[in-house]
């Protein structure tokens, strides 16, 4: 079975909206441009509904001619009554016939032809909708394949990340303690004659230290994150 064939079935009975008069479907191409098949399905579609309106007003129209030439016959009637058959109202009354004859054939012809219009529409509209959909379809699945990749990579970044964090700390940690063991050992006048300018305020963001009143040094359990 066709894949057409099987969404044909799968369909049956559900109302479709005509999609070119549905704003949302315009708006499933705002970011991707409609293939030439899918603009020349919705310009037919378009041409068949606002013929389909004008059949209808058409109809309308004649109807409401038909409907005031059928009130005047019945006065013209009898006119001829009373002027006879070689008066101006026979005549008129004559005229007034073959209008009426004349209106119900051009009613008959708009709804003959407004007959196969919604079959057509419906058929269009249904191509149409699957076209919108495989394109709709296949989107989705790339931007699936994207996201998962997008996703794998995040999770590897926020490993390395938090590795890189965790190193951070260690080192700043590490360069606190040297800083500290050496001013004590060493003074601040020889750390200066080495030229060993360190700023802990500054060199690295500590947020909090709980330094050893005895060794004036830091453990890396001593950060508070």
């Amino acid at each position: 079975m066709s894949r057409e064939k099987e969404f044909k079935e799968a369909l049956e009975g559900i109302d479709l909206p005509v999609l070119t008069l549905d704003n949302r479907w315009h708006k499933l191409f705002t970011q991707r441009a409609r293939t030439p098949e899918i603009e020349k399905l919705a310009d037919e579609v378009t041409e068949l509904m606002s013929r389909q309106a004008k059949l209808r007003e058409d109809e309308r129209k004649v109807k409401a001619l038909k409907k005031k030439l059928m009130g005047e016959i019945m006065e013209l009637r009898d006119r001829v009554m009373k002027e006879g058959e070689k008066s101006r109202a026979a005549k008129e009354l004559d005229q007034h016939t073959r209008l009426i004859n004349d209106c119900n054939e051009r009613i008959e012809e708009y709804q003959d032809e407004q007959i196969g219009i919604p079959r057509e529409i419906y058929q269009k509209n249904l191509k149409l909708m699957m076209l919108s959909m495989d394109i709709c379809y296949d989107k989705l699945h790339k931007n699936s394949d994207k996201i998962a990749v997008i996703d794998e990579w995040l999770s590897d970044i926020r490993v390395q990340l938090k590795k890189q964090v965790i190193e951070k700390q260690t080192m700043e940690v590490e360069n606190f303690n040297l800083y500290s063991y050496m001013h004590s050992i060493f003074g601040a006048e020889v750390l200066e004659i080495f030229d060993i300018h360190y700023d802990p305020e500054k060199q690295h963001p500590i947020r909090t230290m709980e330094i050893d009143s005895r060794a004036g040094t830091l453990d890396q359990k001593q950060i508070r994150k």
